[in-house]
């Protein structure tokens, strides 16, 4: 039966509803991570600062609705986008799904907890400092690997 299997196996990603495209959020955080690019390579390096708007214990953005006001250069994510961000985590839902890879276990979704994402080590919770505690001329020394 149709309504048995979940919409992220049975639809696109432009098929889905904005309810059910933000539900493929795990939650991680990792979007929400500053990213320097090497002007001459192009290559994108993450760092562990985080967007000071981001709630580093749920790693949920505090001003969501308000988000590209206060944030301009945010990342929005459409279907017709995912692919265009090439340093999403291999991890994120939409870049899975995109993909064609299924949902991982520790998925919220799957598992029916919000908190499965940080119970299985996927999240940035406990691994940030927030942008607004370090000068930009320092953030180079923030670059890490673990995102990978």
């Amino acid at each position: 039966m149709i309504a048995q299997i979940p919409f992220w196996q049975r639809k696109r990603l432009s098929e889905m509803t904005s309810g059910e495209w933000e539900s493929l959020c795990d939650g991680c955080g990792k979007c929400c991570l500053n990213k320097l690019e090497d002007e001459d390579t192009g290559e994108v390096y993450h760092t562990d600062l985080v967007c000071r708007y981001m709630d580093q214990e749920t790693c949920r953005c505090t001003v969501y609705s308000e988000r590209l006001k206060k944030v301009p250069g945010c990342t929005v994510l459409t279907a017709d986008t995912v692919n265009n961000y090439h340093w999403l985590p291999y991890t994120c839902a939409y870049r899975t799904l995109a993909e064609g890879r299924p949902l991982a276990d520790w998925h919220p979704l799957r598992s029916g907890s919000p908190d499965s994402v940080h119970e299985a080590g996927i999240s940035i919770r406990h691994k940030t400092v927030s942008e607004d505690q370090v000068p930009e001329e320092d953030w180079e020394e923030h670059i890490i690997h673990w995102m990978l």
